[in-house]
């Protein structure tokens, strides 16, 4: 039999503490090694306890859960889990500790509303699970790039075709796969739609902090927009992004529809409006990811006469939705993450200026 997952919870609020300590506790496949109300108690129960994964809440008293965490994956790296707030301040927090090396996070439980709870708990058990297979990298520290606007102008070229479109997918890794991938993408480069899996509140400050470090335009999608060259329009949480046609132009649609494996906004919702619209025209992308949202999209493109790149499992975080694209004849060229933006614009360079549908 497999051991047991063993779990620490860190969290200064006893409430948020004793709830999700039951969830661990009721799960057959975990143990709960602590529960700890700050930073301090903490660091002696991962030395005595060598937890294999920790859920973290953000704000607590001494030492915060981002000091916490950057001294963690220095010392001893150790899968962790985030527990957000759902709020502004919140949503920049958590980026910044997926950015120190935390794996997943998931908003607080809304405590006194018993309705949820179920769907929360299996949720956070279904991280906490997928962390525990995740082989965490000593924390190191990343140059951090400023792009100034004069940066982001586009001179007409050939990768400046309005007939072309990049789709991009991810879910657990997802915020700093996407930021590496598209870092690498020089300000003329055909407009890309982005679907990452992330609740409401956080994809607006994840796309402006994109908009400011990569040579791109990168906004939380509204409804409506045309999708131009150098732009990038990622899907808000909570919506589908679908694309549309309006004569020549590919149009971003949001929708409310019901989730897709789960999520919404789903990336095989993005991915099948991309290939029904675009044709040979598509360029589609599959980031590290648990679960297996996008494998089927993909297939549509590579089906449709697209080209399909996959990120290959040594580069992932969590080899999941690429594995399941690969398995179902949906991908083209897996490619570790540090190579795939020289062989998306290669492969825009080989498709000319597009095909007009």
């Amino acid at each position: 039999m497999l051991m047991p997952i063993k779990v620490l919870v860190v969290d200064d609020s006893a409430l948020v503490r004793s709830l999700l300590a039951e969830i661990v506790r009721n799960a057959p496949d975990m143990v709960l090694v602590g529960a700890a109300p700050d930073a301090y108690v903490a660091r002696d129960m991962v030395n005595q306890f060598t937890p294999d994964v920790i859920t973290l809440d953000i704000e607590m008293p001494r030492m915060d859960g981002l000091a916490f965490l950057q001294k963690l994956m220095a010392a001893r790296p150790t899968p962790v889990v985030m527990i957000s707030t759902l709020t502004e301040a919140g949503a920049e927090a958590t980026l910044r500790a997926l950015e120190f090396g935390a794996v997943d996070f998931i908003p607080k439980p809304k405590l006194g509303v018993s309705s949820g709870i179920k769907e929360y708990a299996e949720i956070i058990l279904e991280k906490i699970r997928s962390a525990a297979s995740v082989r965490v990298k000593p924390l190191q520290k990343k140059e951090r790039v400023e792009v100034r606007m004069d940066q982001k102008i586009q001179p007409a070229n050939a990768l400046a075709s309005t007939e072309k479109i990049i789709a991009i997918g991810a879910s657990t890794g997802g915020t700093e796969a996407i930021k590496d991938l598209l870092i690498q993408l020089p300000a003329v480069v055909p407009g890309i739609v982005i679907t990452q899996h992330m609740p409401p509140g956080f994809t607006r400050t994840y796309a402006e902090r994109l908009n400011k470090i990569t040579r791109l335009h990168v906004v939380e999608a509204k409804g409506g927009e045309r999708i131009l060259p150098g732009h990038a329009f990622l899907a808000p949480g909570g919506h589908h992004l679908i694309v549309v046609r309006s004569g020549a132009d590919y149009v971003v649609k949001l929708s409310d529809a019901e989730p897709v494996h789960r999520h919404r906004p789903a990336v095989d919702v993005m991915m099948e409006s991309v290939a029904k619209v675009g044709g040979k025209n598509v360029i589609g992308v599959l980031l590290t990811g648990m679960g297996k949202d996008g494998a089927k999209g993909m297939l549509n493109i590579r089906n449709g006469g697209g080209y399909t790149f996959a990120q290959d499992e040594a580069s992932c975080v969590v080899y999941g939705m690429p594995k399941e694209a690969v398995l179902c004849g949906g991908i083209d060229q897996s490619i570790e993450l540090d190579r795939m933006g020289a062989a998306l614009l290669d492969r825009v360079k080989q498709m000319g200026s597009g095909n007009r549908l």
